[in-house]
Order: structure tokens, then sequence, then C-alpha cells
């Protein structure tokens, strides 16, 4: 008769070899998961601002625009040819790219997908599919400030 284990029995060695592998795959999990874990960015929790200065009118030229930032997010603030000042989330509706007044085109552009929107925030043209969220527009003495629409 063979001295060596010839029938199919799991012995102790088998069983000892599983537990050993199950013990260092159990090590390895515990080692990668904080690693990978401290290289994973937070989540960051979206800031609660009611209004924002975004500038002094005298700093604001007729027909150019400027992006502000409102809590986490950007909003494009546009003094029209005609002096008036219309506020609009600066991201577009299509695929959250940021947003630009285009002076010759007399409208706001994205230049992901040439999505276009008019002065009123309403999408004329391109992929996006619904309009830009207005913001108010407050103006005291020189100061303009910005805020969200009730």
């Amino acid at each position: 008769m063979n001295q060596y284990h010839t029938n199919n029995k799991p012995n102790r060695r088998d069983f000892l070899s599983y537990i050993l592998s199950i013990s260092g795959l159990g090590f390895i999990a515990s080692v990668l998961y904080p690693i990978l874990a401290y290289l994973k960015p937070p989540k960051q929790s979206e800031v609660e601002v009611s209004n924002v200065l975004a500038c002094k009118l005298s700093e604001l030229e007729k027909e150019t625009h400027k992006i502000i930032r409102f809590g986490n997010k950007p909003v494009i603030l546009i003094r029209t040819a005609d002096d008036k000042l219309v506020t609009f989330s600066a991201i577009c509706t299509h695929l959250d790219c940021t947003v630009q007044y285009r002076k010759d085109f007399g409208t706001i552009w994205c230049a992901c997908h040439n999505g276009k929107y008019d002065l009123t925030g309403r999408n004329i043209s391109g992929p996006p599919p619904r309009p830009l969220d207005p913001y108010k527009v407050i103006l005291k003495g020189e100061d303009i400030y910005i805020s969200k629409i009730a």
C-alpha cells in the first residue's frame, strides 16, 4: 500500500492550508481597505448660501460677463447691451459644462456640444434639455449681489 495520501478525503494538511489561505486574504483586505479609504476623497456637502457679493457695477462693462462662485456652484452674471443685469446657473443642463456669454451671438454658449441659451436662460439650440436655473440680481448702490430665487 502507498504511504502517501491516495483517497479523496480531506486531511489535516488540506484543512490547515484552507484556513491559512482564508486568514491571509483577510489580512490583505484589512491592510488594503484603510489605504483605499484614505485615497478616496471625502464628499463635500453643499454650502448653504443666501446671497453673494458678485462685484461692483463699475467693474462689469456692457456686453460682458463674469463667473461667480455661489456656494459650490458657478453662476454667470451678464451685463447686456441695454444695461440690464441677468444671472443664471453657469452649469449647462446637458452635461454640466461651464457656459459663457458670447457677445458676438448675444447668447449664452456651452462649448462642450455647442448648446445655446438666450438671455432669459431658455435653451434655443443644441442638446441642452432644459433652461438654465435663474438667480436674482440685487443692486445696492454700486454693489451687485446675487441670490437664489425662492
